[in-house]
């Protein structure tokens, strides 16, 4: 176990440079001039240069990268440009209201898609599986801002029942506030989940059914539910696992517009004021975060494999 963990660490330490290279060469491209969120009406030239001094950003791509990569390394992610506030703590700030949102909205889309899979991928071109089929195509292709808007209008307008907007009511801190800002964004969040968890439960449960041992246990007289629920949701674990892993980094990212169009305070909202107000650094830390969570949730599937499948080393499963 700490020979993978150590070997896998290894080999992310060149996948992170080489993301933070792209990241910090695509905020250099990208347009505009940071130095004027400093810059006011009456500011002369020379100020302004001052400024680009002090910041840094008169001197070569190159050593700007190397200074920002050194901070990074000693866990000082800069200051944003338009808040001035530590990146770092903002990030953490928010984390909890993100991890919160889009846990709970992964473990209901994998709680739900798992026997609504094993369901249709075992009645397969009949009308269960056709419908369940329909739900999956229609959750794929529906944008999700879209559908937020659609049950902002329905849920918080219309009928009044749930509120629109914010993850609390000014002057209430109660949990059940809370629960009731986050039910429109997680029902949102996991109706996009359910959809893609669905066509892969459903393609391996397909796969599996086609195997030895199921014919093997129907010889022996065992009935549907029990092939289904005790033999083939076993292996239709590691698929599961895998997009379970790749979805870690999605606990910050994934929620970016949901959490917009609810005007929910996690990471996701951060990214995109960021995004409209050119903060190149917010921008910058919120991809590293990104990235060392994607290869913290690759390493957790591989060790999660072991977990589900006994038969598959841990050595075997990272080579």
């Amino acid at each position: 176990m700490r020979q993978l963990i150590a070997r896998r660490l290894l080999q992310a330490i060149p996948l992170l440079f080489v993301v933070s290279v792209v990241c910090f060469g695509l905020v250099k491209l990208a347009p505009g001039d940071p130095v004027l969120s400093f810059v006011t009406p009456n500011m002369h030239a020379e100020d302004i240069e001052r400024i680009r001094h002090n910041l840094g950003l008169d001197q070569p791509a190159y050593v700007q990268y190397y200074h920002w990569l050194m901070e990074c390394l000693s866990g000082n992610l800069g200051y944003s440009l338009v808040n001035h506030q530590p990146v770092f703590d903002q990030i953490v700030d928010r984390i909890p209201a993100t991890a919160g949102l889009m846990g709970i909205s992964i473990a209901l889309a994998i709680l739900i898609a798992i026997p609504l899979g094993l369901i249709a991928g075992s009645n397969r071109n009949r009308f269960i599986d056709k419908a369940i089929n329909l739900f999956a195509y229609i959750g794929i292709s529906v944008p999700t801002f879209w559908l937020g808007i659609l049950a902002i209008y329905l849920f918080a307008i219309k009928l009044h029942w749930l509120p629109s907007m914010g993850m609390r009511t000014i002057g209430q801190n109660s949990a059940w506030d809370i629960i009731k800002h986050g039910i429109l964004p997680c029902a949102v969040l996991t109706f996009g989940f359910l959809a893609s968890y669905l066509r892969y439960i459903r393609s391996g449960t397909i796969s599996q059914l086609k195997e030895d041992y199921v014919q093997i246990q129907y010889a022996f007289g065992s009935k549907k539910s029990t092939v289904l629920f005790r033999h083939v949701m076993k292996h239709i674990l590691l698929p599961v696992i895998t997009l379970l892993g790749l979805s870690i980094g999605d606990l910050v990212t994934g929620a970016l517009v949901t959490e917009t169009v609810f005007s929910w305070p996690g990471i996701g909202s951060l990214g995109m004021t960021a995004v409209r107000g050119m903060d190149y650094p917010v921008i910058l830390g919120i991809t590293i975060f990104s990235a060392l969570l994607l290869v913290f949730g690759n390493l957790l599937a591989d060790i999660l494999y072991g977990v589900a499948d006994p038969r598959i080393k841990l050595g075997e499963v990272s080579s």
